[in-house]
């Protein structure tokens, strides 16, 4: 949704030294490197003879997009039978600018399951800290079964599909109507990746891409791995660390998945996911919290506040959707509905911005207005028509499935499905669902119904070498556990437990806004390239301040950063010193059938 103009001074100046100053503790200046372990725990015999059976690949780099070099590498399927079946895996790195400072190669992943790791490697430079550009060859690896490497593929063309997708095509399902279609397509995407997906959905698991990550790791000539991992990146991070602890030299995760509840232990194992990550709860905290500090801001910055309580508005507006999805003809969008689930979903994807309170609160006004069309002027409602006809205009635009093959989902579900526990039937997914709302409002279901696919009796293909714990390893060199108070994707309470699974780590903690916090805080952002660069920790307990907070004036906001690799090809390789964006991070879970999409 486009960014609003109005001036939001009323907040007042003592808020707006405190969001753009981003209290930086001791902790984010540069310290003393941190004591290193004594006994870190040794990679297991099992995985060293997997990994270390592999002969080095040897990358022939080439030229590509602009200002990087890209390369494959064929990668055991199996890595129990390592001369056996093999898979593709593509690279793309942009060298360090500094070769004679060079201290070895970053490696990042921008999460999922299922983003592109050459996607955040080629928009590093628009993203990453300039002193992390001098000094590293930034690589990114496109997982398993992802983008350019050998891609999974569960349905045999776009037609079979489209039509086992039908049923999708919504945030969630709220009718029974709805929820029989889900049901049903759900049920068709479960047995078609079990089946015609195999046998990359078989070899899939975070385990295996952990297991890539190494071999490639010595393969770009580094003894030990640093790495920054984004969203559930911070998965994968947190896999390698306890497969490989003694091959860590850093490891920064940001936007933390506890990887003990993705991956379901003991009774947990028959829950869904989102009960034991809670991703709602994060969702639903970072909402209220927008709408308490709309009121308190005043209708000058926030004008929701001026039609009553906004939290009561939020709700109201809601409660008028659930009955009955508005219907809206735009000269220019054309006709298009809104029910209550684009609403959610549309609110969640906002979220995931620092700036995310803008299109809340502007939809929001919206939609009261043209939910309660007697309560307003024939021009406030025709403007507020125009407003939404323009935000949907945008999404449709954004919204395209056809051609070619996309198998995003796919991708995302053969990781998921194949790491975790998940209920045993898909006919319980409704009503657990249902039960995920009564604890996180509006977006328990959400979160819920986005791994139905995975239900046991759907989802039946297996990793026999997936990983699944434990995840509690002392790691050669110290973990640096980034977790955000506001994010509503990985809920912060998930760093503060993977913290405390790994005996070797720190965690920082900020209180920033949108999904992971770098780049949203320079505190975060100076603390990270510290470690990452010198091994200076943040000081145990450091909390970070996000430079954005809502209904505060702020500077000219940042985009993330683009992931298209000709976008970024043809804007070529930004001068050190240029403006920095938002690093391109991929959600954790397929916004599909929102009315926005940031």
């Amino acid at each position: 949704m486009p960014q609003t103009t109005r001036s939001l001074a009323a907040a007042g100046i003592a808020g707006l030294v405190l969001a753009t100053m981003a209290v930086v503790p001791a902790a984010a200046a540069p310290g003393s490197p941190h004591t290193r372990p004594a006994t870190p725990d040794r990679t297991s015999r099992t995985e060293a003879r997997r990994v270390d059976s592999v002969p080095t690949p040897k990358l022939d780099w080439y030229a590509c997009y602009d200002y990087a070099e890209c390369a494959t590498a064929r990668l055991p399927l199996d890595y129990d039978k390592p001369k056996g079946a093999t898979t593709e895996v593509a690279l793309l790195r942009v060298k360090a600018r500094n070769q004679q400072a060079r201290i070895g190669s970053l490696f990042l992943n921008p999460g999922g399951p299922g983003g592109s790791g050459t996607d955040i490697a080629l928009a590093a430079p628009s993203f990453l800290g300039d002193d992390l550009l001098d000094r590293f060859d930034i690589v990114g690896v496109d997982p398993r079964g992802v983008a350019a490497s050998d891609n999974v593929k569960c349905f045999p063309s776009v037609k079979e599909q489209t039509r086992a997708y039908a049923g999708l095509n919504v945030a969630f399902p709220w009718t029974k109507a709805e929820e029989k279609a889900y049901l049903k397509s759900a049920k068709a995407v479960g047995q078609a990746c079990s089946t015609t997906g195999r046998p990359l959905t078989s070899a899939m698991s975070t385990a295996e891409v952990a297991r890539d990550m190494d071999v490639l790791r010595r393969a770009v000539g580094d003894r030990k791995l640093s790495y920054l991992g984004f969203s559930y990146g911070t998965a994968l991070g947190q896999y390698y660390a306890t497969m490989f602890p003694d091959r860590v030299r850093a490891v920064v995760v940001d936007g933390v998945l506890n990887p003990d509840a993705w991956v379901g232990q003991g009774k947990a194992r028959d829950q869904l996911q989102e009960t034991r990550l809670r991703s709602a709860d994060g969702a639903y905290r970072a909402l209220r919290e927008i709408l308490v500090r709309c009121a308190k801001a005043g209708p000058q910055a926030c004008p929701l506040a001026a039609s009553g309580d906004p939290v009561a508005s939020y709700e109201l507006v809601a409660k008028r959707l659930r009955q009955k999805p508005v219907v809206i003809d735009d000269p220019d969008a054309g006709s298009f509905t809104v029910s209550y689930a684009d609403f959610v979903g549309a609110s969640l994807s906002a979220l995931y911005s620092p700036y995310g309170w803008e299109p809340i609160v502007d939809s929001t006004e919206q939609l009261l207005t043209i939910t309660d069309p007697q309560s307003a002027s024939p021009a406030r409602l025709a403007e507020a028509r125009a407003a939404l006809g323009r935000t949907a205009a945008q999404a449709r635009a954004q919204r395209r499935f056809d051609f070619p093959y996309s198998n995003g989902l796919e991708t995302f579900l053969s990781v998921d499905c194949t790491d975790a526990y998940h209920p045993k039937k898909l006919a319980d997914w409704p009503a657990l669902s249902a039960q995920e709302d009564k604890r996180a409002p509006y977006f328990g279901r959400l979160w819920a119904w986005g791994t139905a696919p995975c239900a046991r009796d759907a989802w039946t293909v297996r990793d026999a070498d997936a990983w699944t714990g434990p995840f509690d390893r002392r790691t050669a060199e110290p973990v640096l556990v980034v977790g955000n108070y506001w994010d509503p994707a990985t809920n912060y309470q998930g760093a503060v437990t993977s913290a405390q699974l790994l005996p070797n780590s720190r965690l920082l903690s900020s209180d920033s806004w949108g999904h992971t916090a770098y780049g949203t805080s320079a505190c975060v952002t100076g603390a990270v390239d510290a470690y990452l660069l010198r091994g200076a920790l943040p000081a145990k307990g450091a909390v970070c301040v996000g430079d954005v907070q809502p209904f505060v004036e702020t500077p000219e906001p940042a985009e993330r950063a683009a992931s298209d690799k000709s976008a970024l090809a043809a804007a070529g390789l930004p001068a050190r010193g240029a403006p920095k964006r938002l690093p391109p991070v991929v959600a954790p879970l397929p916004l599909v059938g929102s009315l926005t999409v940031r």
